[in-house]
């Protein structure tokens, strides 16, 4: 089993070392990018964010708003976000950026675009962000071994709200008749 998880990461990132050794290199080469479409070796694509097109850019409204940092309940036109991700411990300007509401916010105060929203997932979910980068977790179209896309954590998780809701399964599949020759 653990070599066939093995052989299926190798499969994923790249194709083995004609030399033999049967290990690729699983990192970019220097100033590549893992993600990047030029990239010879990994020949991938993120898919853009889904941005709410009535609320984005966010600078359209936020312009001539001075940011307030208390933390507080929003109302009025972002009342409907229910903040359940990390519930009690972040805030939104955890995770956006108070001055330039174009773009998120690193821990470290650096300032991200949503097209590299992994990044910042990434911070707390280190382990879902190798997984995600070595196509494990999340969802990707494309070959094994030729062009990707990938989608953003908020292709499937709601950045507000990421939990799962259960779901109702769906009925078993009806057995089929036997044939009558």
């Amino acid at each position: 089993m653990r070599r066939r998880t093995i052989l299926i990461l190798l499969m994923t990132l790249g194709t083995a070392d004609a030399a033999g050794s049967g290990v690729s290199s699983l990192a970019p080469a220097a100033g590549e990018s893992r993600f990047d479409q030029s990239s010879p070796l990994y020949r991938s694509a993120i898919a853009p964010p889904d941005l709410s097109e009535d609320i984005f850019p966010c600078s359209n409204c936020h312009a001539e708003i001075k940011p307030d940092l208390r933390r507080r309940e929003l109302r009025d036109e972002h009342g409907a976000i229910a903040l359940r991700h990390a519930a009690g411990q972040l805030w939104c300007l955890d995770c956006h950026h108070a001055e330039n509401r174009d773009t998120l916010r690193l821990a470290t105060g650096e300032s991200l675009p949503f097209t590299e929203s992994y990044r910042l997932c990434g911070q707390c979910h280190g382990e879902k962000l190798r997984d995600w980068q070595s196509g494990i977790h999340g969802r990707r179209t494309g070959h094994w071994n030729g062009d990707k896309q990938y989608l953003l954590c908020t292709g499937c998780h709601n950045p507000h709200d990421p939990q799962f809701k259960p779901l109702t399964p769906m009925p078993p599949p009806e057995r089929p008749g036997r044939a009558v020759h």
